[in-house]
Parts: C-alpha cells; sequence; structure tokens
C-alpha cells in the first residue's frame, strides 16, 4: 500500500482539492494537534501528507515558528509527569515505570512517527530535520528538544538491521548515478567521464547503503581503490591516465572517499557499519586483498595551525615555525625546494595535531580522526602533499592521512578509545612527534 501510494505521490486522492492550498504556521499547529489525537490510519494519512506539504511551502521565517511551536506545544505535562514519577518513587514496579515512560516522551515523538505515515514521510522528515539543524547551531536551548525527539526516531528507523549495502556500478540506474556525483564531498565528480573512472575499471568499487523507504536515495557510499600497495596521494588514484589492475594483483584496498548524502541525518552513524561491512565483503570477493585502508583528508590542520597563539609558536621545533613561514608563501606547494623545506616541520605538526591536540570536550580536533578512530582504525601515516589541489591546500597544507583497519583488532581498538580516549597510532606517526616532548597549550586549541 506504501508503495501504491508513494507512486501516486504527495498529491493523490486523499489530499483532493487540498492539493494546492496555501496552509499557514496556525493552521499547521491545528493540523497537527489534530494528528497527535486522531484514530483513524485513513485520516491520519491524509493530515500527515497535508502537514508535510504545508511544511515544504513555508519561507524560512515561518518555518522557525513552526519549530517554535514544535517546542512550546508537544512537551511533556509536567503535571502529569511529576505525578507519575512520584508514583513510580513510591511504588517501583512495572505499571508505574510504564507510566513513567509513557509521560516523560514529549508528543512531539508520536506526531513525528504519525507523519511518517505519509507517503514518502521518512525523507520528508529527514529534509525536515535539514531545516532545523541550522536554528540549532543558533539556539540549541530552545530547538535541543525537537532535535533530540527526531534524532531518537531516526536512530531506530535507520537501524543498521533495516539498511539495505547495494554496489553502485556504471550499470546503475542513472538517477542514482546522479546522485552519487551531486553528493560526492570529499573529491567532487565534475562530469559523467569522471565519474565513469570511478565505477567502470576492474580496480574500483563503489558501495552505499539504502533504506527501504528511501529506495532510490542513498543515504551514504564510500569509494574503493584497489591497489598494489598504500598510494601516497589522492592524485596517483584519480589519475586518468593509470593502468588500471586487475584484482587478483591488487593486495590494498582503498577507502579514498566517504560521503554522507543527507544533512538532516547528521549525527545518526551508520558510517561505520559502512566501512566494516565493506571491508569483508571485498576480502571475501577479493582474497588476496591483505590491507585496508582510507587515503582521508585533514580538513580541521590548517584553521588548527592558524589559532595556535604566538607564544605557542614560539616553543615549537625550528623546523616546526619554517614550515608555518612557508605554508603562508603563495605557490609553495609547486615549488620542490619549499616543497621539501617544509615536510619535516609539517609532519611533526600533524603528529602534534593528531596525537595531542584534543577539544575541550575530549577527543581529537579532526573530526575525520574521530570517526574512524571511533571505529576502531589505526592511525597509521601522515603524508606530505598527498592532496595538492586548492581545497586540500586550503584545510590540511596539503596533509593526508591513512587510517588501517585491521579486522582481527578493530573492536579492540573501538573500545580502547570509546573507554580511555587512547588513539591507536603506528611508530611511523609516533616517531614524528618532536624528540624535546609535547608543547601542553596545543592540547587545548581547537
Amino acid at each position: 500500500m506504501s508503495d501504491l501510494l508513494d507512486s501516486i505521490g504527495a498529491r493523490s486522492w486523499f489530499l483532493g482539492d487540498n492539493a494546492n492550498r496555501t496552509i499557514g504556521v496556525g493552521q499547521l499547529a491545528a493540523l497537527c494537534h489534530e494528528l497527535v489525537s486522531s484514530r483513524g490510519e485513513a485520516s491520519g494519512v491524509r493530515l500527515a501528507a497535508e502537514i508535510l506539504r504545508g511544511f515544504r511551502s513555508l519561507s524560512d521565517t515561518d518555518a522557525k515558528r513552526f519549530f517554535q511551536m514544535l517546542a512550546d506545544e508537544f512537551t511533556p505535562d509536567q503535571a502529569a509527569l511529576s505525578d507519575a514519577a512520584a508514583a513510580f518513587l513510591d511504588t517501583p514496579d512495572a505499571e508505574t515505570l510504564a507510566r513513567l515512560q509513557h509521560h516523560a516522551e514529549a508528543p512531539r515523538q508520536e506526531l513525528f512517527r504519525r507523519l511518517n505515515l505519509a507517503p514518502g514521510g521518512t525523507a520528508e522528515l529527514v529534509t525536515l530535520r535539514e531545516r532545523l539543524l541550522p536554528l540549532l547551531k543558533a539556539d540549541r536551548k530552545r530547538y535541543g528538544p525537537v532535535d533530540a525527539d527526531l534524532c531518537h526516531l531516526f536512530q531506530s528507523w535507520f537501524n543498521r538491521g533495516f539498511l539495505l549495502l547495494r554496489p553502485i556500478d556504471w550499470n546503475t540506474p542513472a538517477s542514482i548515478l546522479e546522485k552519487i556525483i551531486r553528493y560526492e564531498a570529499v573529491h567532487a565528480i565534475g562530469n559523467w567521464d569522471e565519474l565513469r573512472q570511478r565505477l567502470a575499471p576492474p580496480d574500483r568499487r563503489c558501495f552505499a547503503f539504502f533504506h527501504p523507504s528511501i529506495p532510490d536515495d542513498p543515504l551514504i557510499f564510500v569509494e574503493v581503490a584497489l591497489t598494489a600497495e598504500i598510494p601516497v596521494s589522492i592524485a596517483s588514484v584519480l589519475d586518468p591516465q593509470r593502468t588500471a589492475l586487475s584484482p587478483q594483483d591488487a593486495q590494498t584496498a582503498v577507502f579514498y572517499s566517504i560521503s554522507n548524502c543527507h544533512k538532516g541525518l547528521a549525527g545518526v552513524s551508520f558510517g561505520s557499519f559502512l566501512i566494516k561491512q565493506v571491508a569483508q565483503d571485498l576480502k571475501d570477493a577479493v582474497p588476496n586483498l591483505r590491507t585496508f585502508v582510507t587515503l582521508s583528508p585533514v580538513p580541521g590542520f590548517a584553521g588548527w595551525l592558524a589559532a595556535l597563539p604566538p607564544a605557542t609558536i614560539d616553543r615549537l621545533e625550528a623546523p616546526e615555525k619554517r614550515a608555518i613561514e612557508i605554508v603562508g608563501e603563495p605557490g609553495w606547494a609547486g615549488d620542490p625546494a619549499k616543497a621539501e623545506a617544509a615536510r619535516a616541520g609539517l609532519l611533526s605538526l600533524g603528529a602534534r595535531y593528531f596525537l595531542r591536540a584534543r577539544r575541550p570536550r575530549g577527543g581529537p580536533v579532526d573530526p575525520v580522526a574521530r570517526f574512524h578512530l571511533g571505529n576502531g582504525a589505526m592511525l597509521n601515516r601522515i603524508m606530505h602533499l598527498g592532496d595538492i589541489s586548492p581545497g586540500g591546500l586550503a584545510q590540511a597544507h596539503g596533509l593526508m592521512v591513512n587510517y588501517l583497519y585491521d579486522l582481527p583488532r578493530v573492536e579492540q581498538r573501538h573500545e580502547a578509545y570509546a573507554a580511555d580516549g587512547d588513539i591507536a597510532a603506528s611508530r611511523a606517526v609516533t616517531s614524528l612527534l618532536p624528540k624535546r616532548g609535547e608543547v601542553n597549550s596545543m592540547k587545548d586549541v581547537a
């Protein structure tokens, strides 16, 4: 029935003459209250579709008023919640616990569950949260509870058990391939020829997670290069003139791009499942593969370096100070002498950045590092001039990094990172730290 309604679309029979009617925030609020209190399934589907259609047409100003309404009018009943809490404290049994849980849940969650009944409701709610996120950054106290309720439901709806892993290749429907081009967030795909170079050769793979409710729109995808050894730069991976390698001659699988496709699913983690399952599937399909690594950007390095206080810079090693001077000069990466002069200092600063710098609330400064280390990967190698594209130089002064997924040890490293914040790093990385020790104040620079 859901597939049938989806094929008909939101402008279907149950909207009738209301399909083109403009709905104000006040009317939407009344419809939301009616939806939460309704008992009929058919009327619920109609109301949900009308609310979502009305929300789509709201201006940013009215969308803000809509979210304010959700924050104010769909909160738990404080009196009922207090009574339930007192009853549970007085008689802590299954019945009073169930009552307490019922009253503790914000009516927003039931509203969102019922909105999900509409054709395409899941995708619509993801888009709804995408419009909420900018407001959340500006006023987390006001909008945080609304976002928390959406996230709570998304964590269940996008549970790994519901996700479908599908390979993406040159024979995948064009509608999905167009989205791969549009969603690529790490190394832009300029046209169809560039996409073909990433999908068609025998030493290239691409996999994506899909959700049954959004079957033609990937949630996240990863691009993989099968290579003889670990590459030292992204240019060698994306080189259109390279000679394609037979999979039977490959020993390394390189995850060189991972793209989340929907901003509304930010914070809903399924990337870790994707990498681990793809690694296992590749190992089964290409038994000669021995090494599974990423070729990852370092998006926060340049900003972190620019934010170092002068007093901290004064205590750096001479090669590090020299590197900071060089990367401030236009065109330095294209000058072999300057690039080589900056190498030792940049690599040393990179090691400080990954192994010593911390956010105020803990964890590495770099968001990509937090993702892979949290998945149980090991910081394997930092590469000088790994990405000399304009973006790579602007965000990382050309640095790239490998995270190694040693499949038998992934869970052990994940637990150590989650419990104690331990960063698994190879000797090749730890040896880059200056011999005189760390600059302690760098821990607080984010």
